[in-house]
């Protein structure tokens, strides 16, 4: 088996590193636009970057004056050469777990009821397909202690092999009067079959009668 040299290794280091900053800086910053995430890719030119979000328009602003100063960050603060910015509509923003979070930090933040906005998540993420989601929101909620409130519905799945590839996690804050409140989000995306999925076979008539055979049952 051919190692991985440690040039490889520094790469994808420093790749994943800025990757973490980059993706910081963006959600903190543009989380009223909806933002869902990022991507890297090097080119000969230069740098090409791919921005998701909800609303991308909040994100590129008038005649691109948002995203020109994004480009130029992205040049000084990160090291990033030659920068070339897509934005990106979100796929299905109300199955993106970093979407929702944001939703409901925004939500919070109007001074809706922390109740009333995890219910309408909650249904809204259920109807657009997901297999389970939970919502949990932390800080002073009904008095000067600190507290948490969860719901979910249907299946979610926080151990084992499962959790790598059909849980989406995200993690929010919003800033209220009482203080800092904390949201988190859990989705179980659709469309990918889990371990505990079972479907049941229906056989054919002459299937059954020779399985009836070879196991000596009668009719």
């Amino acid at each position: 088996m051919v190692g991985i040299g440690p040039r490889v290794k520094e790469y994808f280091l420093t790749y994943g590193l800025r990757k973490v900053m980059i993706d910081e800086f963006l959600a903190n910053y543009f989380k009223d636009a909806g933002y869902a995430d990022v991507e890297l890719y090097k080119t000969p030119l230069g740098h090409r970057v791919v921005i998701y979000a909800e609303y991308p328009g909040r994100l590129i602003g008038r005649g691109g004056i948002i995203l020109k100063k994004i480009a130029s960050i992205l040049q000084t603060r990160f090291g990033l050469e030659n920068v070339n910015i897509t934005v990106s509509p979100v796929t299905d923003p109300d199955l993106n777990a970093r979407v929702v979070a944001y939703r409901i930090v925004r939500a919070l933040e109007k001074g809706i009821p922390f109740r009333r906005v995890m219910m309408y998540m909650i249904r809204r993420v259920m109807e657009a397909g997901a297999v389970g989601v939970e919502i949990t929101i932390s800080g002073k909620l009904r008095g000067e202690r600190a507290t948490y409130e969860k719901l979910k519905a249907g299946k979610i799945y926080k151990a084992g092999d499962p959790v790598d590839y059909v849980v989406d996690r995200a993690v929010a804050r919003a800033l209220l009067k009482p203080g800092i409140f904390g949201v988190e989000v859990l989705i179980v995306k659709p469309g990918i079959r889990l371990p505990d999925q079972i479907e049941l076979k229906e056989l054919p008539p002459s299937e059954i009668e020779k399985l009836k055979q070879e196991l000596g049952v009668s009719s």
